[in-house]
C-alpha cells in the first residue's frame, strides 16, 4: 500500500494546473477510503510544482490592478483569484504532509479536505477564466503566499498562526466586496463561485484555529499571546481594516484576537 507522504509529495511535485487538482482530490479520496499507509517516510519537498509558463514576479513588481468594470480589469482579478486558489492546494497539502505525523489523522483529514475544496475552487475559477477567454497563467503572479509557508516550515503552530489564521483570514474581509463588484457588473455566475468560496473558506479557517489551539496546549502561554508572538515574528505585513467580523468570529477569531495586533 502507498504511503501517504509519497502521496502527498507526488501531489505537490503535480506542475499542470489540471494535474494537480485531480491529484489533490485523489489524495483525499484515497485516505479517506483507507487506501493509504499511515508512513510518513517521503519528505515534503522545499516547494511544490508550479506551471512553466507562470511569470513569477516579485509582490512589490506586481502590475496594479484597475478598479473599474472592464473585460481586461475583470480578467486580471479573476486571474489572481485562481491563482490564490492554485497556491492554496499546495499550502493545505504541505500542511497534511510536513505536520500530520506529529499532529494526527484528524489533522491530516481536515486538511485533505481543504486541499480537495481549494482544487476545486481553482477548478471554477479556471473555467471562469476560459469563458472570458484566457487562461490560469496568462498574467504574471507573485509567490508571496508561498513564501509565508516556506517561513514557517519547521513549526506547526507558526503555521497555523500565519497561513490559515491571517492570509485565508484576509480571504474573508475581502471576498464580499469582490462580490459586489462582480455581482454590480452583472456577473450572477461569478458570484455564486465567490458565494461558495466564501462558505468554504470560513470553514477552512475554523480548521485551522482549531488546531492551534490544539498546537498551543503543550506550551506555556495562552494562545491569543502565541498567535500574536507568532504573527510578529513570521508575518511580514500588516493587518489591515476593514475586518469581516461577523465570518471571522463564525471561524473562531473574535476581534479580540486580531484588533490588537492590527
Amino acid at each position: 500500500m502507498a504511503s501517504l507522504s509519497a502521496a502527498i509529495r507526488a501531489a505537490l511535485l503535480s506542475g499542470e494546473p489540471h494535474a494537480k487538482v485531480m491529484a489533490a482530490r485523489r489524495v483525499a479520496r484515497d485516505w479517506r477510503l483507507g487506501r493509504l499507509a499511515w508512513r510518513f517516510d517521503d519528505p515534503m519537498p522545499d516547494r511544490p510544482a508550479w506551471p512553466a509558463m507562470l511569470e513569477l514576479l516579485p509582490p512589490n513588481r506586481m502590475p496594479k490592478r484597475g478598479r473599474g468594470g472592464s473585460h481586461r480589469n475583470l480578467v486580471a482579478l479573476w486571474h489572481s483569484m485562481a491563482h490564490i486558489e492554485f497556491v492554496a492546494i499546495d499550502l493545505a497539502l504541505d500542511m497534511a504532509g510536513r505536520f500530520g505525523e506529529q499532529m494526527g489523522e484528524v489533522f491530516v483529514a481536515d486538511f485533505l479536505s481543504v486541499a480537495a475544496d481549494e482544487a476545486m475552487h481553482f477548478a471554477l475559477l479556471d473555467r471562469k477564466l476560459r469563458t472570458m477567454g484566457t487562461a490560469y497563467g496568462a498574467l504574471p503572479v507573485h509567490g508571496g503566499l508561498w513564501e509565508a509557508a516556506h517561513a514557517t516550515r519547521h513549526d506547526v503552530a507558526a503555521r497555523l498562526a500565519v497561513v490559515p489564521m491571517v492570509l485565508e483570514a484576509r480571504g474573508l474581509d475581502v471576498t464580499p466586496a469582490t462580490l459586489e463588484r462582480v455581482r454590480s457588473t452583472g456577473d450572477e455566475t461569478g458570484a455564486k463561485i465567490l458565494e461558495r468560496i466564501l462558505d468554504d473558506e470560513i470553514r477552512h479557517v475554523a480548521i485551522g484555529t482549531r488546531h492551534f489551539h490544539e498546537a498551543c496546549s503543550t506550551r506555556d502561554q495562552a494562545p491569543r499571546e502565541i498567535w500574536r508572538d507568532m504573527v510578529n515574528t513570521h508575518f511580514r505585513g500588516a493587518l489591515k481594516p476593514p475586518f469581516n467580523d461577523s465570518a471571522r468570529r463564525a471561524a473562531g477569531l473574535s476581534r479580540s484576537w486580531y484588533a490588537p495586533v492590527a
